[in-house]
């Protein structure tokens, strides 16, 4: 297995993050992609940043830069064979900032998704 190229931040106690970040790492098959639960206490400190304010989105570093939503879901994709194509789309200016805005919206409506999955 490769030394991970990419570290994502997540949310473990979050049910969807929980069932998403299953799907990534099956489909990471290189082991290109640390993994890190910023909710769990034990791996927090890895945090760069307030582990709660990385709560409130999702976070990467890439070549030692950290990068928030859609930028870091986009760079989670350009690490995985079927998803590359998408990520490398968000490298242009305007596919990144229409990812961004459809993040945004999936942002206010998580919590109801989250409820749903919990139950």
């Amino acid at each position: 297995m490769n030394t991970p190229s990419l570290t994502v931040w997540h949310d473990g106690d979050c049910p969807l993050c929980q069932r998403e970040i299953a799907l990534m790492r099956r489909l990471d098959r290189r082991g290109a992609i640390r993994f890190v639960d910023a909710a769990d206490p034990s791996q927090a400190s890895s945090c760069p940043l307030d582990p709660a304010l990385m709560l409130t989105r999702f976070h990467a570093e890439e070549d030692g830069k950290m990068l928030s939503g859609a930028a870091a879901f986009a760079a989670m994709w350009r690490m995985l064979p079927w998803l590359r194509p998408l990520g490398l789309a968000a490298r242009n200016p305007a596919v990144l900032r229409l990812l961004e805005r459809l993040y945004i919206r999936f942002l206010r409506i998580r919590p109801r998704i989250q409820r749903w999955l919990r139950k």
